[in-house]
């Protein structure tokens, strides 16, 4: 028991950089939440549900996070900060991380049946601050949701997903096979001389220089115009005026 306790903080302190000790990680949140929730969970598969639900409120008010009994959650369940919502058949595998203020709601069933309504991360999932995963979709392992992201698709394996409504940004294998990139963050390239540089800002350069071709050629092509009118009038003195 101890001997897993220990590697359950451990696993904490290997993707938070701020606790000194494992005493530090025992102060967190997610961690009281989570030993509350496997209690709960106890009590809901034993068809107690009034007491499952007395420990999950019970836990809610103490931590700011709020863990249905119902939900599955697997081994090394990190939730960083609080504030945090997860829905009855949530479904959570092992060694995934999540950041304050994130939802795993629910979609309303529309055959009466109540069935999957939330979403299921797989092994290594990382979700930013905000972010919301909406219905019975599925995270793919070692997915990535960036900060205030809305998601209401299955994410591939290994995709990282930005903005509103959620888009996929494409994830070379061998950046998504690390072992952990803090906060979903968007996944790094490389530019033209092999540094590394974040993916967006590589985009927004690369649609700088677009931008800037662009005013150029238009530029060009007014130029070309104007020597075409010039040589039209030079050709016809009528229109140039100075006929007589």
């Amino acid at each position: 028991m101890f001997d897993g306790l220990k590697s359950y903080l451990d696993s904490i302190q290997a993707r938070d950089p701020a606790p000194r000790s494992r005493w530090e990680v025992l102060l967190y949140p997610g961690v009281w939440a989570l030993f509350f929730h496997r209690i709960a969970h106890w009590l809901f598969d034993a068809k107690l549900y009034f007491l499952a639900r007395f420990v999950n409120h019970f836990s809610r008010m103490i931590t700011a996070i709020d863990i249905h009994p119902g939900a599955t959650i697997g081994k090394n369940f990190f939730i960083d900060h609080g504030f945090t919502v997860i829905g009855e058949t949530a479904e959570i595998g092992d060694n995934v991380t999540i950041y304050q203020c994130v939802t795993l709601g629910g979609t309303n069933p529309t055959n009466g049946i109540g069935g999957k309504r939330h979403p299921t991360l797989e092994d290594n999932v990382i979700i930013g601050s905000g972010a919301q995963i909406i219905g019975p979709i599925t995270v793919g392992e070692r997915g990535r949701v960036g900060a205030n992201a809305v998601v209401m698709e299955d994410v591939p394996a290994g995709a990282t997903m930005v903005g509103v409504k959620a888009r996929s940004t494409l994830v070379p294998a061998e950046d998504w096979a690390k072992e952990f990139i803090p906060y979903g963050t968007v996944p790094q390239c490389e530019d033209a001389e092999g540094n590394r540089v974040d993916c967006i800002e590589k985009l927004e350069g690369e649609l700088a220089a677009l931008k800037a071709d662009l005013a150029a050629l238009k530029a060009e092509r007014q130029s070309e115009e104007k020597s075409a009118e010039q040589a039209s009038l030079d050709l016809d003195p009528k229109k140039s005026g100075t006929g007589s």
